[in-house]
C-alpha cells in the first residue's frame, strides 16, 4: 500500500511539473528554498480491536551555502483506538530542525548526509493500558545518509536509507523512568521516500 500510494505522489508530481512553466534548472544552488514533506492515513481491524491514524508532516529548507542546507521540520499524527467498549486518542506533536551537506548539488543526481534532531511530545489517553491520560515528552537526534534526483528543473525525489540514532522518552509520572533507544540500521528495508519541490 505504501509503494502506491508513493507511486501516485510520484505520477501526480510529475504530470503537475510538466504542466507547469519551469524556470531555473535541475539541482540545488546557494540561496534555494525547498519544501517537502509526508501525508499519511493507516487503518487496521483485528477482531473488535481498531486503530486508525491520520499523520501530516511538512519540512523546509534553505541552502546556505552552495553545499549546505538547513531546516525546520513539524509533525502531527492523531491515532484512535477502539478495543470492545473503550475508545481512546492518542496525539503526538513533533518540532525539529535538520542540517544536510550536499554532494554534487548542482547536478541531476547528488549523495547528502542529513543530522536532524527533535522534540515531541504524545498525549496518550489509556498509557500501556492503564486507563489514564498521560503525556510522554521526549527528544531524538539521529544521522542518515540520502540521495536525491531531479526528474524536472523543479522537483526532485529522495531516499533516506537506514540511519544512526538515539531516541529518550519520559511518561510525565512520579516515578517513572525515561525509555532509550539507540538504533543502527543501514539497508535496503529501511528506506523512507520524499518528494521535494524547490522555488
Amino acid at each position: 500500500m505504501k509503494k502506491l500510494i508513493l507511486s501516485a505522489i510520484a505520477v501526480f508530481a510529475f504530470t503537475f511539473a510538466q504542466a507547469q512553466e519551469e524556470s531555473g534548472t535541475p539541482g540545488f544552488a546557494k540561496g534555494d528554498l525547498f519544501i517537502s514533506g509526508a501525508i499519511g492515513i493507516n487503518s487496521e481491524e483485528t477482531g473488535d480491536f481498531k486503530t486508525s491514524s491520520f499523520t501530516i508532516a511538512p519540512r523546509a529548507g534553505y541552502f546556505l551555502t552552495e553545499n549546505i542546507a538547513a531546516g525546520l521540520r513539524l509533525g502531527y499524527t492523531a491515532r484512535n483506538v477502539e478495543q470492545g467498549n473503550a475508545d481512546f486518542d492518542v496525539n503526538t506533536f513533533q518540532i525539529g530542525a535538520f542540517g544536510r551537506y550536499y554532494a554534487t548539488p548542482t547536478n541531476r543526481f547528488s549523495l547528502f548526509g542529513e543530522l536532524g534532531f527533535g522534540y515531541f511530545s504524545t498525549d496518550d489517553e489509556n498509557f500501556n493500558g492503564s486507563g489514564q491520560d498521560v503525556t510522554v515528552d521526549g527528544f531524538d537526534i539521529g544521522v542518515r545518509p540520502g540521495i536525491s534526483y531531479f526528474f524536472s528543473n523543479n522537483f526532485a525525489v529522495e531516499a533516506l536509507i537506514g540511519a544512526l540514532s538515539y531516541r529518550t522518552s519520559e511518561p510525565d509520572i512520579n516515578g517513572a523512568e525515561s525509555t532509550d533507544t539507540f538504533d543502527f540500521s543501514l539497508d535496503l528495508e529501511n528506506i523512507n521516500l520524499g518528494l521535494i519541490y524547490k522555488f
